[in-house]
């Protein structure tokens, strides 16, 4: 590690940076002392100070005051953690401690929403509304939380129902024509038995970017989000909670430029759609001149039953879920310019239709007392159907053609030129299990292990037109299917020491697994013909392998909290290439990675209502092994930020008896990055400042706020593919929001 970033750590180490999850405690000793966060991390609460996981947690109050309202939101306020939106509505891609998403792959985080696994990253992007609590949980976590835990946890609480009937409803307006209701409600209907709580949210935007060609807005977006829960106290020892939540999301979509483009002047014309500037991932382009806007739409359907059962020394814990996330979009084709058919192959439409059934369930036996002795059993099963298309086709000036499951060659409007689509059905189980034990007062040692195995079946579509496996007919379907299994056990173990009643240290070693998969079949082929040489239709299991040690330790009678983890971690991620001439989107293995870094958070109360919070994080990546492409050995791996830096601080304080202020600035760093593993153009360093600014009532019944994102206006791409493939990131944005509380 560098001086300078030695130095970085030491700089914020001193200045008390970012623990974001704060709250302040009101006491005789100390009026001052940050108060206690309560984390559920290890599955049973806990003093976020006491768990030896390095972890960033949101209290209801900082989501409220930071505005959180999508995983954007709290992910920039997390150190070591970005995500990169693009794309469509479910299509984002998240990197934690190095470990990324990418396109049509599995998520490099498990994400729990009340208690639930989430099957698919699709739902990730979705609207947050009246939540309870969050925490970002860094490192490998599949010994308690499962599926694609290789980088971590994110742990998602909403509001239960109460005893009490207690809501909420906000209005909001904002740049972009935006308008949106949200609300949340509650409380029994039968005293003591039963209970429940709805919470619904509508959005409309206009948008904020222009198609110049079309005269029309490319990013508009309209919401609607439900969730509801009803929880049944059946008895003293056993509750039932079923929980289900609704989400219909239409808007622009595959918003993409295509950068070598030379256009004539400032026109739309272009007379060299191929022989323009040379790709820069710094080149931001707020303007399209695409001849079809692009069209998005996203259907997310959940519900689930959880049932608990408490005794003074277990707890069992059973959850049934099934889930069903739609996903369509539609867009020109590249290179997206206001011509049609350029050289008969390019410049005609896409489309992408991609639908996932699954169904889980959960069985957890833990202890329920406070032994020394903590320990948890379980199993999991999970069944998906995942079926995807994807086309090109011969733009006809006549509107684009919704295709989904077959293909429409002979249309007289947008003929299909290019279908490749197939049928995923995977079966995955799992054991898992943990135990802890306090050697002492001072020492607690950790042991966790979980065995997944993961059956994929493909089945591909007899009306592929990007190639076929021998005998594949509609007549055979036999021959045009593929198996696989992926499986691997992952243990973890952890040790944690007390210095004192301040401070703990802890170390630990995990392993972390994301299964392998298939490509669409054919894109094998595509890319060869393409001059990508090496993909193939089958994509081996990544496997993360993570060593930490760390520190947590809370200062200056409480007033400041100073927390640290480094870590070094092996893994084999997966890399994302793009055949445009196709549509083909393929993913292939770099070998070899190796990962080094590291975080910092604090939180320092600083005066009565005044709060600084900054969190620094860092991670070192390089190629080690790379049998696509041996030349990029050494270099940096993909869609990683060297580091991140977020700062900010909030004033909160009284104006009269009934009328109180409340003032909140965050600044947030990414570092450079790369797209590809050639590291072929990186994206330079962002500086994204939100503020917020309000009054509100000293008895809680009422808030008139003003916010905005990306204040400075900063114009940059959210994310870029090799090639000169970029997709901007949203610009500044304001809103205006009133809330009552009833």
């Amino acid at each position: 590690m560098s001086n300078t970033r030695i130095g970085a750590f030491a700089l914020l180490a001193l200045i008390g940076g970012g623990q974001n999850a704060i709250a302040q405690a009101v006491s005789e000793e100390n009026s001052l002392a940050l108060e206690e966060i309560v984390v559920t991390a290890r599955m049973r609460a806990e003093s976020l100070q006491d768990v030896p996981i390095s972890e960033t947690a949101f209290s209801a109050q900082t989501i409220e005051d930071s505005r959180i309202e999508t995983a954007d939101d709290f992910l920039a306020l997390s150190p070591n953690v970005t995500l990169a939106n693009s794309q469509s509505a479910g299509v984002s891609f998240m990197t934690i401690r190095g470990i990324s998403q990418v396109r049509n792959g599995e998520a490099p985080v498990a994400v729990v929403v009340d208690g639930v696994l989430q099957i698919n990253n699709r739902q990730l992007t979705q609207s947050m509304i009246d939540m309870q609590s969050i925490e970002v949980l860094r490192g490998p976590q599949g010994a308690l939380y499962g599926r694609n835990a290789a980088g971590g946890a994110i742990l998602i609480s909403s509001n239960q129902p109460s005893d009490e009937f207690e809501g909420f409803v906000k209005t909001t307006v904002g740049k972009g024509d935006e308008f949106a209701v949200t609300t949340a409600f509650g409380g029994p209907i039968i005293e003591n038995t039963l209970k429940y709580r709805i919470a619904a949210r509508y959005q409309d935007i206009d948008g904020y970017l222009n198609n110049k060609q079309l005269a029309q807005k490319v990013d508009g977006i309209e919401d609607k989000t439900f969730r509801g829960i009803l929880q049944w106290d059946i008895s003293d020892q056993l509750t039932a909670t079923l929980r289900g939540s609704t989400v219909r999301t239409e808007g622009g979509g595959l918003n993409f430029q295509y950068q070598p483009v030379e256009f004539d002047g400032n026109s739309c014309n272009t007379s060299n759609p191929f022989g323009g500037p040379t790709p820069d991932a710094d080149n931001v382009s707020r303007e399209f001149c695409a001849n079809n806007l692009g069209y998005n739409e996203r259907d997310i359907d959940e519900l689930s039953i959880k049932l608990d059962y408490d005794t003074d020394a277990v707890s069992f814990t059973n959850i049934f879920s099934y889930n069903n996330v739609t996903e369509y979009g539609e867009a020109d084709q590249f290179p997206y310019t206001n011509e049609v058919d350029v050289f008969g192959l390019f410049d005609g439409s896409q489309t992408q239709f991609v639908d996932v059934k699954a169904w889980s369930y959960e069985t957890r036996l833990a202890s329920n007392d406070e032994s020394p002795l903590q320990w948890m059993i379980g199993a999991y099963y999970l069944e998906t159907e995942r079926f995807i298309s994807t086309t090109t086709g011969d733009d006809n000036r006549l509107g684009i053609e919704r295709i989904e499951r077959t293909p429409k060659f002979n249309s007289a409007i947008n003929p299909t030129v290019s279908f490749i689509a197939d049928d995923n059905d995977n079966r995955a189980w799992a054991l898992f299990g943990n135990v802890s034990y306090d050697l002492s007062e001072d020492l607690e040692i950790a042991l966790a292990l979980r065995y997944d195995e993961d059956k994929r079946e493909q089945n591909i579509s007899p009306l592929n037109t990007a190639g076929l496996p021998v005998g594949c007919t509609v007549a055979n379907p036999a021959a045009c299917q593929q198996k696989e299994t992926y499986s691997k056990l992952q243990p973890k173990v952890s040790i944690r020491y007390a210095l004192g009643e301040d401070a703990n240290v802890y170390a630990s070693y995990g392993e972390g697994f994301r299964s392998g998969q298939f490509n669409q079949f054919g894109v094998a082929v595509a890319a060869a013909n393409a001059g990508v040489i090496g993909v193939s239709d089958r994509v081996d299991a990544e496997v993360t392998k993570t060593a930490e040690i760390g520190i947590k330790s809370e200062l200056l009678d409480n007033r400041l909290r100073l927390n640290a983890g480094i870590f070094h971690t092996k893994t084999n991620p997966l890399y994302f290439v793009f055949v445009g001439a196709v549509g083909a989107q393929v993913l292939v293995n770099i070998d070899d990675v190796r990962l080094i870094g590291g975080e910092i958070e604090a939180a320092f109360s600083v005066s009565e209502g005044l709060d600084i919070y900054a969190g620094f994080g860092y991670t070192d990546s390089e190629i080690q092994r790379n049998t696509l492409n041996p030349t990029t050995v050494g270099n940096e791996a993909p869609y990683i930020a060297e580091n991140t830096f977020n700062m900010g601080a909030q004033y909160r304080t009284d104006i009269t008896d009934d009328i109180g202020f409340v003032a909140r600035i965050d600044y947030e760093r990414r570092g450079a990055q790369f797209w590809d593993p050639e590291n072929s153009t990186d994206r330079s360093a962002l500086n994204l400042v939100n503020a917020r600014m309000g009054i509100e009532a000293t008895d809680g019944k009422w808030s008139l706020t003003a916010a905005s994102k990306n204040l400075t206006d900063k114009a940059y791409n959210s994310e870029w593919v090799l090639g000169g493939f970029a997709h901007p990131a949203t610009p500044r944005t304001w809103h205006v929001d009133f809330k009552y509380n009833f």
